[in-house]
């Protein structure tokens, strides 16, 4: 190997030959030469001086002249690079700007559709409630005596009426949540106890689907520091979500137990299971991973978002794994309760 030539400031300039026939500053023969002159020595093993010393050496340009012209090409560069940053930033500001604009405009979005969930609940609740009140009135007989057909037809009236009522109570829920405006009352409470009604509907409506329904608690269980009725209602939505993507013959569990200082409760089904790259969908409101106008299941896409906003604001998270065509698990984690000690 041969001695290493100094570093020069030519070695910053690119095309530099091409730089100094466009200066008239050598002639395209004379870069011509010089360039094959510092091939004849690259060949030859000896150290190969850069292409300005051989234009220097050769006689074809002074070295003041290379040094003035190496001194502009960098300037020249430098200015380039600098007005290439500076357009870049001007790019990112109004980028950001963009950017910061489009999300207010989400945030506007997403406050009026909000708005406009909770004053079309509100405005559905009431004729509601004049609707069930006179449904109850016939069902007393208050109107006079129904026929065995007239009570089965006011029977599914009342059940798809309590179903709209639920659905708009839902969409007032989630209004509240949206704009953080739901209130928890956490004190302790016994959750077995608290759960005993959800597993008794959940059972109910399994029947209709010949899907079994089991519950499993630890013994001896603390009590929890939640909302009673927020926690009751999570439940009541994981079981009803898991009973509705089971298929015939399969299970649905409620499994609650202790975990690190803290209560896990747990819904374990057999059903379609959901694919992974999309478990985060499901917690999207008014969304459904089959969009489709036949899909089989039907709802709103509210149940699992509210799920996930109501344990959250307990300082908590719910775990999803899941397997397609082998089922899903839902968990979430309830703080213990730990009586302070008297002094």
């Amino acid at each position: 190997m041969g001695e290493e030539l100094p570093l020069t400031p030519e070695i910053l300039v690119p095309r530099l030959g091409d730089y100094l026939v466009e200066k008239r500053l050598i002639t395209p023969e004379q870069l011509q030469r010089a360039l094959e002159h510092q091939s004849e020595l690259r060949a030859s093993g000896k150290i190969v001086p850069v292409l300005g010393q051989i234009l220097v050496d050769m006689g074809y340009i002074e070295r003041v002249v290379l040094d003035q012209a190496i001194t502009e090409q960098i300037i020249a560069l430098r200015n380039a690079l600098q007005d290439a940053n500076n357009r870049l930033e001007q790019r990112v500001k109004d980028r950001t700007i963009e950017l910061e604009k489009a999300l207010q405009r989400l945030s506007e979005l997403a406050t009026l559709k909000s708005n406009f969930v909770a004053n079309i609940s509100h405005e559905l609740r009431t004729p509601l409630t004049h609707l069930k009140g006179y449904l109850e009135l016939l069902a007393m007989g208050d109107f006079g005596a129904l026929s065995p057909e007239q009570q089965q037809a006011l029977s599914v009236i009342q059940k798809a009426t309590e179903r709209l009522e639920r659905l708009i109570e839902d969409l007032i829920l989630f209004s509240m949540s949206e704009r953080g405006q739901v209130s928890l009352e956490i004190k302790p409470f016994n959750i077995k106890q608290a759960l005993q009604n959800a597993i008794a509907n959940a059972t109910q409506k399994a029947k209709n689907k010949d899907v079994k329904v089991t519950y499993e608690f630890d013994h001896e269980l603390p009590l929890v520091e939640a909302d009673q009725e927020m926690i009751k209602w999570v439940v009541d939505q994981l079981l009803d979500n898991a009973i509705k993507f089971t298929n015939n013959g399969g299970s649905v569990q409620l499994k609650v137990s202790r975990e690190n200082g803290c209560v896990s409760v747990s819904v374990i089904d057999t059903g379609i299971g959901i694919p992974t790259h999309r478990i985060e969908e499901i917690f999207e409101p008014f969304h459904q991973l089959d969009g489709s106008s036949t899909r089989r299941y039907g709802g709103t896409g509210l149940g699992l978002s509210l799920v996930k906003n109501i344990i959250e604001s307990h300082g908590s998270i719910i775990r999803v794994t899941s397997e397609e065509g082998k089922g899903s698990e839902f968990t979430f984690l309830l703080k213990a309760f730990t009586p302070q000690e008297e002094i």
